[in-house]
């Protein structure tokens, strides 16, 4: 694929999912806003996914949608950052869709490795890893264990070949995300983790990029709350391993890899449908 190829003159559209982010979500903008002006080949648009803040995030996002013309602000009214990613991503015009935490934790000069293959139709779909060789991470041990722990669960249980499930730096072709997003039953914590389960079932070319990364020690992620979701999501996919897929083209119209999908797609809307959006 090339960039002939693609729906919109916004080639990549980054999605920075947020929820109560007042203080962080202005300083963040104007700092990827920065790295792309300097730094980056690609047009880009930047998209605020607001699921249902209710402090000043609102005011902050519309304010910046308005002063920045590559910054666009979308809000849902109801939470979840996998229906955050989902709505941005299926109403996307863009041929790459991205998303990266508010915190940029990840170190931004892997964006460019991230989305290259994309751009260039040598993948489907791009991951950050922070336990790939190559990696330089930052965090306290409790977080290391946790991580580490959930992504040998899903080598064992599921058995998937991507190294780090929830990194949250990724990006995928547009096309694919049409097809595969649906198809996604999470819309919380557990999404990405689904979305990539589903992408290596059907044999779709999932790109691993090593990241720098750095914890944010004011993460709003609910340790105990998102390890019981993730379990039972692993429980599920356990569950619908040999009953269901997504037939999913990857390139030519082709699944890649050695794989073809052997289920048949659900007869199921998308989610978004459903949920009142506003720009």
């Amino acid at each position: 694929m090339n960039s002939a190829a693609l729906s919109h003159p916004a080639l990549i559209d980054i999605v920075i999912p947020v929820f109560n982010e007042e203080r962080d979500l202005e300083r963040s903008v104007r700092r990827l806003r920065a790295h792309l002006g300097a730094s980056f080949p690609f047009p880009v648009v930047i998209t605020i996914a607001d699921n249902a803040s209710t402090d000043a995030t609102r005011a902050v996002g519309m304010r910046l949608a308005a002063e920045l013309p590559s910054v666009r602000y979308l809000r849902l009214d109801r939470k979840g950052r996998g229906r955050a990613l989902a709505t941005a991503w299926l109403r996307s015009r863009a041929g790459v869709v991205a998303y990266m935490d508010v915190d940029l934790s990840t170190g931004l000069d892997a964006l460019l490795p991230l989305v290259a293959p994309l751009v260039n139709g040598q993948s489907d779909l791009a991951i950050g890893s922070r336990l790939a060789a190559g990696s330089h991470v930052r965090r306290g041990p409790k977080r290391e264990v946790i991580s580490r722990t959930y992504n040998v669960l899903l080598r064992l249980a599921l058995g998937v070949r991507f190294t780090d499930a929830q990194c949250g730096f990724k990006a995928l072709r547009a096309d694919v995300a049409r097809r595969l997003v649906p198809e996604v039953e999470n819309r919380s914590w557990f999404f990405d983790t689904e979305l990539l389960v589903l992408a290596e079932r059907s044999g779709l070319r999932i790109h691993e990029v090593p990241v720098d990364w750095v914890d944010d020690p004011d993460s709003r992620v609910h340790i105990v709350a998102t390890a019981l979701e993730d379990l039972r999501g692993v429980w599920r996919l356990r569950g619908s391993r040999a009953s269901r897929a997504q037939d999913l083209p990857a390139h030519g119209g082709r699944l890649s890899g050695a794989r073809q999908a052997s289920w048949a797609p659900r007869a199921r809307q998308p989610h978004v449908g459903d949920i009142p959006v506003h720009n």
